[in-house]
């Protein structure tokens, strides 16, 4: 139950305290007086849209808050939510809003913890239902009364879509991944020849480490100066060890100065090591000499071993340019189409395989769709029995109201479209709803659907109805008055009317006005809500929805029905 409604610096509302009964709580007023405001506030608290003309002008912030007693649902909710009740047993749900350059900005809290917009609905489904006229076109909508069946049919029939949902899901799988198989075949062949290709042209490279081309090339340079490289180690040779001239080796140099330091160690020992050097030195040299000369000796031109090399070289450099660009890439490359042509062999599902899968979860889905399409249908039969039963009261007596389900191409909603038909007057041919229904039929149809629902709902709701009764007078109001009533038994019902029939019935009554008052010397026109607790004051404000004045008989009415409501209460009882 809504308890206690603050407003501060919304729309009109530079003020507002509102304390609310249990029971049938009315709003009423002149037309334009800010009814709907106070609904729109309770919107706006619960998660609805805010925009700019939120704010009252002049003014940079605002703040509503509403205070609900506390259920055991709401109770579960909180600690779900890991959010602390109140010690009092009620919960505080707030909105601010401020103003920030040419936006409007807004932060939403429970019991004092910041929530989010998600959140805060999940909290509105625990608390409000809002109804107003607005909605009969919306309910025009097929995908609309689908919704209101299956809402209707409860946990059973949402169980069954949820198995539903999911075979959809499985069948646009599997369709999409043959349509994918199908397309792709073209590009998938193309790829797998080039990937072959590729993959011979690699193997015939016979690649083995990423430094072979540069072995190759030293090879190559090795093979082409075979000449040069002969005569040049033959001079060495000649230098070091032999010579064929009258000029000294270096073995004859080093042999002199091994001579002398002898010679002078005859006199200081300590030349000694240095001799050690020079003829570990000499030893060093005709080494060398020999290695040089057996190195010239192995030398010989190769013409097709050097041929070989240069067409190992150009192989690689052209595999290189295609594959790498280094042969370290190559090799990389290589492997790579290995992998990927594996994959394109071994991994796809054949078209038969893939055929099948579509088929089978074909199947499935048409089976839940058909034990769907069964639970709407008997729930159809449900919901139609108690709809007549809630209209009938509502002066409409003879209505006749048919659920009809027509086959479609199965969804992940089901396979069947969901359409309303009406009758109001007997004699008259039942057709869609949308079609046949004035505005004052849709107003006490919407009522008595929120009857049906209401009568199967966990725990009191907060049904709020905003001009439910528009474009309906005389006894179809008195019918929305006993409906209203007799919801507000179960649930607390704020109502926005414009009927004297229907606020005579209410536990609470409020008048909505606007008022002119002067603010920094200039005059505003602000909203005021009151609240008629007194005999006298309830009639003067039905006589003025009355007669639109408090003529004799316009009072006298009002009080008659104030007398009738009462009595009413009274037998309910």
């Amino acid at each position: 139950m809504l308890s206690l409604l603050r407003i501060k610096n919304f729309a009109l509302i530079d003020h507002l305290e509102l304390e609310f009964n249990s029971g049938l709580n009315v709003l009423t007023g002149e037309t334009g007086a800010g009814k709907s405001i106070i609904l729109d506030a309770i919107d706006l608290v619960l998660g609805g849209k805010i925009n700019p003309r939120s704010l009252r002008q002049g003014t940079q912030q605002g703040l509503i808050e509403a205070t609900f007693q506390i259920t055991p649902e709401l109770e579960g909710w909180l600690v779900e939510q890991q959010i602390e009740p109140l010690e009092a047993g009620y919960v505080i749900s707030s909105r601010e809003f401020q103003l920030v350059g040419s936006s409007l900005r807004s932060r939403s809290r429970v019991n004092g913890v910041l929530i989010n917009r998600h959140l805060l609905m999940g909290l509105r489904e625990h608390l409000i239902e809002i109804t107003a006229q607005g909605q009969t076109v919306q309910l025009m909508n097929s995908n609309v009364q689908r919704e209101l069946l299956d809402l209707y049919g409860g946990e059973e029939i949402f169980n069954e879509r949820s198995l539903v949902f999911n075979a959809y899901q499985r069948y646009q799988e599997a369709d999409k991944h043959l349509s994918r198989y199908l397309q792709s075949q073209k590009e998938r062949l193309q790829r797998l020849d080039l990937l072959q290709f590729q993959l011979q042209e690699l193997e015939l490279a016979q690649l083995s480490t990423p430094d072979e081309l540069e072995l190759l090339e030293q090879e190559s340079e090795r093979l082409s100066h075979v000449v040069d490289l002969q005569q040049l180690s033959y001079r060495v040779y000649q230098l070091l060890y032999q010579s064929d001239h009258d000029h000294p080796t270096v073995t004859d140099l080093l042999g002199q100065v091994d001579s002398l330091l002898l010679e002078m160690s005859k006199y200081d020992t300590q030349i000694e090591s240095i001799s050690e050097i020079i003829q570990s030195a000499l030893n060093q040299v005709v080494e060398a000499g020999h290695q040089v000369s057996a190195y010239g000796d192995r030398l010989e031109a190769d013409p097709e071993h050097l041929q070989e090399v240069e067409e190992r070289i150009r192989l690689l450099k052209r595999i290189c340019r295609k594959y790498g660009p280094t042969l370290a890439e190559a090799i990389n490359q290589y492997e790579s189409v290995q992998t990927e042509l594996t994959s394109l062999t071994t991994e796809e599902k054949s078209l038969e395989e893939l055929e099948k899968e579509k088929e089978d979860s074909a199947t499935i889905l048409e089976k839940e769709c058909h034990l769907l399409g069964q639970f709407r249908q008997q729930t159809a039969w449900k919901l139609e029995q108690h709809l007549v039963k809630e209209l009938k009261p509502l002066a409409m007596d003879k209505v006749i109201f048919s659920c009809q389900l027509t086959p479609s191409s199965p969804t992940s909603l089901g396979a069947e479209q969901v359409a309303f038909y009406f009758s109001p007057n007997a004699g008259e041919k039942i057709q869609p709803l949308s079609v046949i229904a004035s505005g004052g039929e849709m107003s006490r149809f919407l009522l008595a659907l929120k009857a049906c629902f209401a009568q199967y709902q966990n725990g009191s709701h907060i049904l709020i109805f905003d001009e439910i009764d528009a474009g309906v007078s005389g006894k179809v109001a008195q019918a929305i008055a006993l409906k209203l009533h007799q919801l507000s038994q179960k649930h607390q019902v704020l109502c926005v009317t414009h009927q004297p029939l229907i606020a005579a019935m209410a536990d609470a009554h409020f008048r909505v006005s606007k008022q002119s008052i002067e603010e920094e010397l200039t005059e505003r026109t602000v909203v005021r809500v009151t609240q008629l607790e007194t005999h006298q004051t309830r009639c003067e404000e039905l006589a003025q929805l009355t007669g639109g004045h408090s003529a004799e008989d316009a009072v006298t009415f009002a009080q008659s029905l104030l007398k009738k409501a009462a009595t009413y209460r009274l037998k309910k009882k």
